[in-house]
């Protein structure tokens, strides 16, 4: 049975830490939204590396998801896993076109919350992946492809927009049993000054279940 990090925590800020999209756990870097290379982010991830391993729920096996598709904003892209950086960051793509699955939590088809990051305001006005997430409705339909060649479908639930100081609790944590997955990504102004943009997207999604 997979092990993974419990996501056991009674509040996770999201917040700006140097360049990043950033939480006091976790941060997501966006060191592309200037054309220059990102100065290092810090974030604590004491409180989940000293918690002790747990076993995922019993479940069907889930594969390790690969490709992200969602047909209402003409998404059809590669998911890399990542963990955290040496400076407690969220692993982030590496061009303007790819997502990033945090393997340290729930794979997308796992009880719990998946998390899958991409970029939003490339350099140079290029594409990034993520500029028309907000765009994603409540049903809209996301489908996750595994390594095994599963696919897992999701549908849109809701869209927050969180403040640099907003209680995140629920992005990488849920009590309910159920499957999630939850698509960051960064939104706002950028704050040249603070090299952060001042929001950040998260839409939630839920696994769709034939009855």
């Amino acid at each position: 049975m997979r092990k993974h990090v419990p996501w056991v925590w009674s509040v996770i800020i999201i917040g700006a830490v140097g360049i990043a999209c950033a939480a006091t756990i976790i941060s997501f870097a966006d060191p592309y939204a200037t054309g220059k290379e990102a100065p290092s982010a810090t974030a604590s991830f004491a409180a989940a590396a000293s918690a002790p391993f747990e076993q995922a729920a019993p479940a069907a096996i889930v594969g390790i998801p690969i490709r992200l598709i969602i047909p209402a904003i003409n998404i059809d892209t590669t998911i890399a896993p990542v963990g955290l950086t040496a400076n407690g960051a969220m692993g982030v793509p590496v061009g303007p076109t790819g997502t990033t699955w945090f393997d340290l939590g729930p794979r997308p088809g796992e009880i719990g919350s998946a998390v899958i990051a991409g970029h939003e305001g490339w350099k140079d006005g290029i594409f990034a992946i993520f500029d028309n997430l907000h765009k994603l409705q409540p049903g809209d339909k996301i489908y996750i492809v595994d390594d095994g060649g599963a696919t897992t479908t999701f549908a849109v639930r809701t869209s927050v927009l969180y403040g640099q100081n907003a209680n995140a609790a629920t992005v990488f944590s849920s009590s309910d049993a159920l499957v999630h997955l939850n698509l960051i990504t960064c939104g706002g102004t950028w704050n040249a000054a603070e090299k952060s943009y001042s929001n950040r997207l998260v839409v939630f999604a839920d696994e769709e279940t034939t009855l």
